[in-house]
């Protein structure tokens, strides 16, 4: 594997790094105390725009009440590129699913995850650990 692309956290399709496996793990806990139903990585791509312009979530997750939610995993959101904030975007313009970026929050801050939405609506699971 060319090592530029793994410096960017870019893994092979369906491969997690390691801030994804950790929130596969958060989402585990919460499918085992029935916060929620399931959730899939990188499951579908939706189509954004005209010329092969996709985006594939890192995490699609079914809720309680069978709605659907779309989590995009950043190793901080000092890493989250103008490219990717473009295509969440207009993802979340185009779409009705609500995403949530989430980061890891530092340890000496509480640990736990961040996140944010462009609606500024609250994550619908505990993102706490």
């Amino acid at each position: 594997m060319n090592k530029y692309l793994q410096a960017k956290g870019r893994l092979r399709t369906g491969e997690m790094n390691k801030t994804e496996t950790a929130f596969a793990a958060l989402l585990e806990r919460r499918k085992r105390a029935g916060e929620i139903v399931d959730y899939w990585f990188e499951a579908v791509t939706f189509k954004i725009a005209e010329n092969q312009c996709r985006y594939t979530p890192d995490f699609l997750v079914l809720l309680n009440d069978m709605s659907l939610v779309v989590f995009e995993v950043k190793g901080s959101f000092t890493c989250y590129a103008d490219d990717a904030k473009v295509k969440c975007k207009v993802f979340s313009s185009k779409y009705p699913l609500q995403l949530y970026i989430v980061a890891p929050r530092r340890k000496k801050d509480g640990g736990g995850w961040q996140y944010l939405s462009y609606s500024d609506e609250e994550t619908p699971i505990s993102l706490n650990n």
